[in-house]
């Protein structure tokens, strides 16, 4: 599979680049969190991460102001296994390089995506990458697998928290399995096993040969 760099035109659909924030505190406060042994960790707001000068940087000049929660995706990864969209965009900002397997939520036909119009980004650490709220995306894959990564993840206030409670007018709505959260699942993984929307339908990438090429 062919990774792209967030620094290329491919990536100018799914999100940008943003530009005039000082990172390095930030990433000093992700990287005293410990990694868990094996697969991946989310919280969506975490106090050590919030308590950094960046955070009402990004509250003002991000999102222009709304009320955000600045967590933290970490652990160990290369597949794919599914793909959600929020209806805010996502700021990610990593202390490694990191790669983002990326769709766009127009390419969802009968609530079903396949997973061939999947691309890869590689995110340089320390960058601060917006994610479209068109963009489908989910947990990021590491550059190194001994050393797994660690990214911030930036959203709206409450998002990713307990889902909210309401009768499904629509087929949309049975997709959503948090707060803010549609996601669409691969057969194969966990989350279909739980319950989710299947909704990709192909191979569950997994990028693990590609590293060892880069």
């Amino acid at each position: 599979m062919h990774i792209y760099s967030v620094t290329d035109p491919e990536f100018k659909p799914y999100g940008k680049v943003l530009e005039g924030y000082d990172t390095a505190e930030l990433l000093a406060a992700m990287k005293e969190i410990d990694m868990p042994d094996e697969g991946t960790a989310y919280r969506p707001g975490i106090e050590s991460l919030e308590a950094c000068a960046i955070f009402p940087e990004l509250r003002d000049r991000a999102y222009g102001g709304m009320p955000i929660q600045l967590g933290m995706c970490w652990g160990h990864n290369a597949k794919l296994n599914c793909l959600e969209y929020h209806r805010d965009s996502e700021v990610n900002i990593g202390t490694k390089d990191f790669i983002l397997l990326l769709a766009k939520e127009d390419e969802i036909v009968d609530g079903v995506l396949d997973t061939s119009l999947v691309k890869a980004f590689r995110v340089p650490k320390g960058l601060p990458v917006e994610v479209y709220a068109t963009t489908l995306h989910y947990a990021p894959c590491h550059t190194c697998p001994h050393c797994g990564f660690r990214v911030a993840v930036v959203l709206p206030k409450g998002t990713n928290t307990e889902k909210p409670d309401f009768e499904p007018k629509c087929e949309e709505d049975t997709w959503m399995t948090a707060r803010n959260k549609w996601l669409l699942a691969h057969p194969d993984s966990k989350e279909a096993k739980r319950g989710a929307h299947i909704g990709l339908r192909g191979e569950n990438l997994d990028i693990s040969a590609d590293l060892e090429d880069m």
